[in-house]
């Protein structure tokens, strides 16, 4: 094979991967504005970044105000904060429970996941607590561009398709054009070797 049909290959598998990334991210943009909202058993509100004073950063704020403006209209009966313990040193669900409190939430129709370290484990450990209280229905609420992958999470991990329901925070940001070219890996990754144990 010639240098010069090696490089129109190249430029070629270059094209088609760049068209791919554009078609795969514009995808899940649509996806992740376009909120899919039924009365459900419960919401999960997946962890974020929680500030250096203990409070939710604007990010996991906004998604926990998601919450709260849908559990007053009536979508749900009960919620699953899941997050791990970041860096800050701040438990991320014992933090989203207290703000959903302050908000007028009820206590005791908030649950705690402390081990959602990330998208897949909150999956499965919502799937442990929704068995264990014969809860069938879910909504997951996040920001727009990790909708299509939570989602994704919840189904290989055993969830009905049509049982998953999504909202997305009301949030908008710069750094949300390097989320969302992580969001590309990231969503294969899932896809290709995450499996329900």
């Amino acid at each position: 094979m010639t240098t010069t049909k090696v490089k129109k290959i190249l430029l070629s598998s270059i094209f088609l991967l760049l068209l791919w990334f554009c078609i795969h991210t514009t995808t899940i943009v649509i996806d992740g504005f376009n909120d899919k909202i039924e009365k459900v058993d419960v919401a999960v509100v997946l962890g974020n970044k929680v500030d250096e004073d203990g409070t939710p950063a604007k990010r996991l704020q906004a998604r926990l105000d998601k919450a709260v403006e849908l559990y007053d209209e009536g979508y749900f009966p009960y919620i699953i904060v899941s997050g791990g313990t970041g860096k800050e040193g701040f438990d991320e669900a014992e933090v989203m429970k207290v703000y959903l409190v302050k908000q007028g939430i009820p206590e005791e129709v908030i649950i705690e996941d402390n081990q959602g370290y990330n998208s897949f484990m909150t999956a499965e450990n919502s799937k442990t607590i929704m068995d264990e209280l014969e809860l069938h229905s879910v909504m997951v609420i996040s920001q727009y561009f990790h909708i299509t992958r939570t989602k994704l999470a919840f189904e290989k991990i055993g969830f009905d398709k049509a049982d998953i329901y999504s909202a997305h925070a009301d949030i908008v940001e710069v750094r949300d054009a390097y989320s969302i070219v992580r969001e590309f890996p990231a969503y294969y990754k899932y896809l290709l070797f995450k499996n329900k144990n």
